[in-house]
């Protein structure tokens, strides 16, 4: 009988793995992370445990045969494995096998089968089967190490084969880094180099090494004149690992912030992150353009005063590209700017005060590229909005919706919330649903407080997306607005399900921030 539990139970790690894998998968494979949301989530097994204690119990204690306490844990772990499929069709963000989470799946697997089977023929009695149970997840962890020598030697192939292209095509490449603003501007300049040359740019938010890697793999041909490759950093010398890879002939900084201060601890050291990839393009004498608000940080100023082919774009009367005045409207955003001596209006179809600045950005590096200013100009006037960033849209029941789940920081938080305002109709309400901002480390509660506080004066229906994560912004909102109301969802499915049933044609919402799974979902297994 007891290998008749261990079929059981292999059939339910199967399972159980898949589950465990999915959330492994969004924390990037990265162990501490995952075991860390394991312990803070608690996400330990509840239910097949609880069985096993209790039906091993009675055996130990000569209440029940073995063979029927067998039998009983079996079946159990047969009829929770049916639980454990409909869990993640319900996520938001699915599982995706690729070659590298297969081959972390079925390492762990083998983990397991050897387990299970020490198990069935040392330790008999079916108590000692909540050791496999609670082991699943920490399999994942092992088989990851497992086959890590092998990955580490697969991405260096993908690494050189991806380098090498690059050097042997040799576009022109485009580094774009900060705290926030870099997919936009991605974006933005794709859409004004595209209209002008064959461009390649990384699509959404890819911007890791092996991400990278696979667009150049795929999809550089010798047709493309430009390459544009958003950098994200991960942490010291991340940026610079990215340059190695897609050596930069021309690099962007769009900002230094709050976003994902919890890996660097310091916005010193954050900055110093981002400036890798300046320094990388002045290693290749290329020009370097950034916003004038970097300027803030000692490596950025440093950096600035000895390095001439810096283009600084802000208000500030010593930037390159000055911003004489800007505003936001419902047709989207409007600057006028001088560049190099003249003046010009910049508008786009797209909105978010934060943009402006992107906006800005973008027509300078298109100018330093051989783009004329009038080509620039034109085509930033028909820039498609920028998918779920402050992307506004037909809400429920005929109202307006302002879809910013890609956001989490900040200062993007503070515009999404002031263009509230704007598209509001007469007499509507304006919504804000949102679960907070992530990876803000020791600045959690005070960054959400100044938010909280923000949005009593532009919000009058807040639902807030796990309150309990964010209680400072409801409490700074309540006590600032206290006639605004307030309506606490456990998840984001609660949200929608009081959008549909209490909105109108007049009310405008913003949804700011859509956490993925492993930060929204507590796992009950």
């Amino acid at each position: 009988m007891s290998y008749l539990v261990a079929i059981a139970f292999l059939v339910f790690a199967y399972r159980r793995l898949l589950t465990y894998l999915h959330i492994y998968q969004q924390e990037e494979y990265d162990s501490r992370r995952f075991l860390r949301w394991l312990v803070t989530r608690y996400s330990f097994d509840i239910k097949a445990s609880l069985v096993i204690f209790i039906a091993g119990t009675l055996e130990l204690a000569i209440l029940l045969d073995v063979r029927i306490a067998d039998i009983i844990v079996a079946l159990v772990l047969l009829v929770l494995c049916w639980l454990e499929h409909t869990r993640r069709i319900r996520s938001k963000k699915p599982l995706v096998m690729t070659g590298r989470a297969k081959r972390i799946f079925w390492a762990a697997l083998a983990v397991l089968v050897v387990l299970a089977f020490i198990f069935a023929a040392r330790l008999p009695h079916p108590i000692f089967w909540l050791i496999p149970v609670q082991a699943i997840p920490f399999a994942l962890t092992i088989g990851n190490a497992i086959v890590n020598p092998y990955e580490r030697k697969l991405q260096k192939r993908f690494w050189n084969e991806a380098h090498a292209k690059l050097l042997s095509l040799k576009p022109t490449v485009i580094g774009i880094t900060g705290s926030f603003g870099k997919t936009s501007t991605k974006h933005l300049l794709g859409h004004v180099l595209e209209l002008q040359a064959p461009t390649l740019i990384t699509p959404g938010s890819v911007n890791t090494p092996m991400g990278i890697a696979r667009i150049v793999r795929e999809r550089l041909a010798p047709h493309h004149r430009f390459f544009i490759c958003e950098m994200g950093a991960y942490g010291p010398g991340s940026i610079a690992r990215l340059c190695r890879l897609a050596p930069p002939d021309f690099a962007i900084i769009t900002a230094v912030g709050m976003a994902h201060y919890e890996r660097f601890k310091t916005l010193d050291a954050v900055a110093k992150t981002k400036f890798e990839l300046a320094e990388s393009a002045a290693a290749r004498n290329g020009p370097v353009v950034m916003a004038e608000q970097v300027l803030d940080f000692r490596d950025a100023m440093a950096f600035r005063e000895r390095y001439a082919n810096t283009i600084v774009v802000g208000r500030g009367a010593g930037s390159a590209l000055r911003i004489l005045a800007s505003s936001q409207g419902e047709a989207g955003i409007e600057a006028r700017v001088l560049w190099r001596g003249d003046e010009y209006v910049l508008k786009a179809p797209i909105f978010g005060e934060h943009h402006i600045n992107n906006m800005c950005l973008v027509f300078a590096a298109a100018c330093t590229l051989g783009v004329s200013a009038g080509d620039a100009i034109l085509a930033i006037s028909s820039v498609p909005q920028i998918s779920h960033r402050l992307e506004v849209k037909p809400g429920p029941n005929g109202s307006r919706m302002i879809d910013d789940a890609y956001n989490s920081n900040p200062v993007g938080f503070a515009a999404a919330l002031r263009l509230l305002n704007i598209l509001r109709r007469d007499g509507g309400r304006r919504v804000l649903v949102t679960p907070g901002m992530v990876e803000m480390g020791s600045a959690h509660n005070e960054e959400h407080r100044k938010i909280g506080e923000l949005a009593a004066a532009n919000v009058d229906v807040l639902l807030p997306v796990m309150p309990e994560r964010i209680r400072s912004l409801t409490e700074a909102y309540v006590n600032a607005n206290p006639r605004g109301t307030v309506v606490p969802c456990p998840t984001f499915q609660a949200a929608q399900s009081w959008m549909a049933a209490h909105l109108n044609a007049q009310d405008v919402v913003l949804l700011e921030n859509d956490l993925p799974d492993l930060y929204e979902a507590r796992l009950r297994l």
